[in-house]
Parts: structure tokens; C-alpha cells; sequence
């Protein structure tokens, strides 16, 4: 038996540069018309038999957008990044270079006091772990990016250092199919990318 997951990314609420660490803010109007560029080549996705979305404002909204009508899934929300939380990388690195630098090279650091990338890739891995198998079974999730890249090292059984070199568009899909410690990567052909015009 072997269970299809498709990872839908959020849509965007900010500039890439202005990402701040566990994000909450909803849509702008920017990752609203993104959503409606998108949406017509995501609607397909809304047969899933299981439809979820982390619980940031923006991963419902988009899923909601799309017509999934997700159901929250508290495992699949952002690493917790204690006292960075809702700062950009820019501005943790002005703080506590020394400290950024030591979460950046060791996945098992926690200098912010949060949760270490490597407990997250494993939260995150725990979740696509546990999903229902049924044969042909099919699931949509829409997540963060950064959800994605922690389910993608977790999936290919890749060193954590790998989530680094991981790029996770907005509103870009992402399958895996598989079940419990057996999941493959699975491109599909042309993904729906948002319009640059």
C-alpha cells in the first residue's frame, strides 16, 4: 500500500527578504492574486481524500483560496524559533551573529532557544509518517515552505544540513509517495508557478 502526499506551499506574505522566522501574518493583497493566478491549475488537488494546512494564517488562507477547505494540522506548523521569533535572518544575525552562526552549522543547536532544525525535520517527518495508507490513497497539504524542505530531508532520508539547499517556491507543489520510513520524491512535469507579469 502506498499513500500520495502533495505539499502545496503557501502563498507568499511578504518579500523573500522581509521573511520573518514563524510568520503570522495573513495574505497581502500581493499572495491574494497570486492564489487567483495559481488557482486553476491547484483546484485538481482538492480530490484528495485528506486535505491540510499548517496553522499560519497564510497556509489557511491559501488553502482555503483553493477550495480545500484543510483541516489544521498542528504538527505541520513553522520550527519554533524562540526569541527570533518575527525577526528576518538579517536581524537575528545584527542580535547574535555568534549565535546564528552556530544554528546555521550544527542541526542540533537551539541558541534561540527554540526547537533545533533536526527535532523539527523529525516532527515534521513524524506527521507524513503517521498519515492513513490506504492503496492509492491521496493527500494535500498546504504548508510553509520551510515545513516542505523539513519533510523533503525527512522523506529522502537526506543529512540535515541538506534543508539548507532546498528552494520551495510559493504556491509550487511538492509529492511524495510512499508510507512509514519508505518515501520517494515524485515529480509530476510543469508545477503551477505564480505568474511573473
Amino acid at each position: 500500500m502506498s499513500l500520495r502526499v502533495t505539499f502545496v506551499a503557501a502563498a507568499r506574505s511578504s518579500p523573500l527578504l522581509a521573511e520573518r522566522f514563524e510568520d503570522d501574518r495573513p495574505l497581502d493583497q500581493a499572495g491574494w492574486d497570486e492564489v487567483q493566478r495559481v488557482a486553476g491549475g491547484l483546484l485538481l488537488l482538492a480530490v484528495a481524500e485528506l486535505r491540510y494546512c499548517s496553522p499560519t494564517p497564510r497556509s489557511r488562507a491559501t488553502g482555503d483560496a483553493l477550495g480545500y477547505a484543510p483541516l489544521v494540522q498542528p504538527a505541520l506548523r513553522d520550527c519554533d524559533m524562540g526569541r527570533w521569533r518575527g525577526l528576518t535572518l538579517g536581524e537575528a544575525m545584527a542580535r547574535e551573529p555568534e549565535a546564528v552562526d552556530a544554528w546555521l552549522a550544527d542541526p542540533r543547536a537551539t541558541p534561540h532557544g527554540g526547537e533545533s532544525l533536526l527535532a523539527f525535520i523529525s516532527r515534521v517527518g513524524g506527521w507524513l509518517d503517521t498519515r492513513p495508507v490506504e492503496d492509492g490513497g491521496r493527500v494535500v497539504a498546504v504548508a510553509e515552505p520551510s515545513v516542505i524542505r523539513a519533510a523533503l530531508v525527512y522523506a529522502l532520508k537526506a543529512p540535515p544540513s541538506t534543508y539548507w539547499n532546498i528552494d520551495v517556491r510559493p504556491l509550487s507543489t511538492t509529492t511524495v509517495t510512499g508510507r512509514a520510513g519508505r518515501w520517494n520524491l515524485r515529480f509530476d512535469g510543469a508545477s503551477a508557478q505564480p505568474s511573473r507579469a
